[in-house]
């Protein structure tokens, strides 16, 4: 679906015949869409087993106080990610299906051809698992051949097909958005339509609640994976989570990928359930379930096993302290590549035995955390009013105008609505810090605060605040180090 020339986006329920007219569309676009059959995929989603429902895995987690651990992983033939995920599934709590690119950006011709080429080499050619070409039937039989929730996980701007086919085939939980899934992801993509095409995967997971079927889903936290501030995704997770609830959903995660700092991550996922809560309500919607989920170390990781296991392990401390529900696990091998299942289950055991020391340790409590978790909420209070603001009080609007203006601002994102002005930098302590704000409205003092802390660290390094310190900070961690030293 292409949007008509000055069409205005807005937060508002699609009615049941603009979504089935559409519909029609989106299943002939391919020919697995065909097998695609709504009333069918309520009944199997009636008869899975409560230990393939995501929904189940995250409320139980929530009440007891367990973080879930997940991993990422995919693979272009069908028997091979079935056994890819049978592998790992002892090590781990809930599962992923990581998509490829190709299916990311709905080249179903090319991940066809991606897939008959693995069957010649005998080895997945693809970075991902291809669920539309493998359609209802195959997706169908990966689930039946796993004990644990299985979830969408992948990077589409239009995603509506691929939501289709998979929840139809009784994957439970689905991730993305129309900012997270665009501006991170994509140039040329206009936000009006990503987040028009996402309008249409939560009014289908809307439906699904409408007949009983609980479906989770997660917007994208981390972003670009470099250097983001905590404000600047939450903003966006927020809105991501205020238009799904909108279109009909009642299972939420909401994410954020880790920077580093262990007050400012632990503040980080404590700011988000309190943040997220207020605007909910704010905006009239009070019957939903809400969780987290903490993504370990997205950016460059160190090529040594050793050091990589130490990033790691942070990120699962930091991930516990804070009381994420969820965690997205990483392997040792990620400056390597595609990790090996070998691996992949070595950083889900590395995961658990750090979550399980620090779940035996009272709740970390520090005026550094309390501080945090402050400067945080004012942040995001500032760019939601003014996102609010454009919009006229409708967060599509608003946000697609905000992008426009500056007001919203990820750090080294490819989109070309993106501003790209906002320059992220770590302070002293490692944080991050916002050398310059651009065009993001944030309040006087909290502008100063950013000064003080980069001031600090200038003062100790000897050298003028620059971008070389940028430069520098996106580098450090995989040369075994925090903050960019010189």
């Amino acid at each position: 679906m292409t949007l008509p020339a000055g069409t205005t986006i807005e937060n508002k329920k699609l009615d049941r015949s603009t979504y089935e007219s559409e519909r029609c569309g989106v299943l002939r676009s391919w020919p697995t869409g065909h097998d695609v059959n709504f009333a069918a995929a309520i009944q199997r989603h009636q008869e899975m087993a409560d230990s393939k429902k995501f929904s189940i895995s995250l409320a139980r987690a929530e009440a007891s106080g367990k973080t879930l651990l997940q991993p990422r992983a995919g693979v272009a033939l069908l028997l091979e990610h079935i056994r890819l995920l049978q592998d790992l599934s002892p090590f781990c709590d809930v599962l992923p299906t990581t998509v490829d690119a190709y299916t990311r950006h709905n080249r179903y011709h090319e991940a066809e051809k991606g897939i008959e080429r693995s069957r010649a080499a005998g080895t997945s050619l693809l970075n991902g698992f291809p669920p539309v070409n493998h359609g209802v039937a195959g997706c169908q039989r990966l689930v039946d051949n796993l004990e644990k929730p299985v979830q969408v996980r992948h990077g589409t701007p239009d995603a509506r097909l691929l939501a289709e086919i998979t929840l139809a085939a009784g994957f439970s939980s689905f991730e993305g958005g129309g900012i997270s899934y665009n501006i991170p992801y994509s140039k040329s993509v206009p936000l009006e339509r990503s987040i028009r095409h996402w309008q249409y995967c939560d009014r289908l997971v809307g439906l699904y609640e409408e007949e009983g079927i609980r479906i989770n889903r997660e917007p994208f936290g981390p972003l670009t994976g470099t250097l983001v501030p905590p404000f600047v995704s939450h903003t966006v997770a927020l809105i991501e989570g205020l238009l799904a609830l909108e279109q009909g959903v009642k299972c939420i995660t909401l994410g954020y990928g880790q920077a580093g700092n262990l007050a400012q991550d632990i503040a980080a996922i404590r700011s988000l359930r309190r943040l997220a809560k207020h605007y909910f309500e704010e905006f009239g919607y009070q019957d939903y379930a809400l969780s987290t989920v903490f993504h370990q170390w997205m950016g460059g990781f160190p090529e040594s096993e050793a050091q990589a296991y130490s990033v790691i392990a942070l990120g699962s401390a930091a991930a516990k302290f804070a009381g994420a529900t969820k965690i997205i696990v990483k392997s040792p091998h990620e400056a390597a590549g595609v990790p090996t299942m070998d691996a992949n289950r070595s950083g889900l055991q590395a995961t658990a035995q750090m979550i399980n020391m620090v779940g035996d340790q009272r709740p970390l409590e520090t005026d550094e955390i309390t501080q945090e978790i402050e400067i945080i909420e004012r942040e995001v209070h500032a760019v939601m009013r003014k996102v609010i603001e454009l919009g006229n009080g409708d967060v599509a609007r608003g946000a697609v105008l905000a992008f426009e203006a500056g007001v919203m601002d990820i750090p080294f994102a490819p989109a070309s609505i993106n501003a790209g002005r906002m320059t992220p930098i770590r302070d002293n302590n490692g944080a991050i810090r916002v050398f310059s704000k651009g065009d993001i409205p944030l309040p006087e003092d909290v502008v100063a605060f950013h000064k003080d802390k980069i001031a600090e660290r200038a003062a100790v390094e000897g050298r003028q605040a620059s971008f070389q310190m940028v430069v520098d900070d996106v580098r450090a961690i995989s040369s075994s180090n925090l903050i960019g030293r010189p």
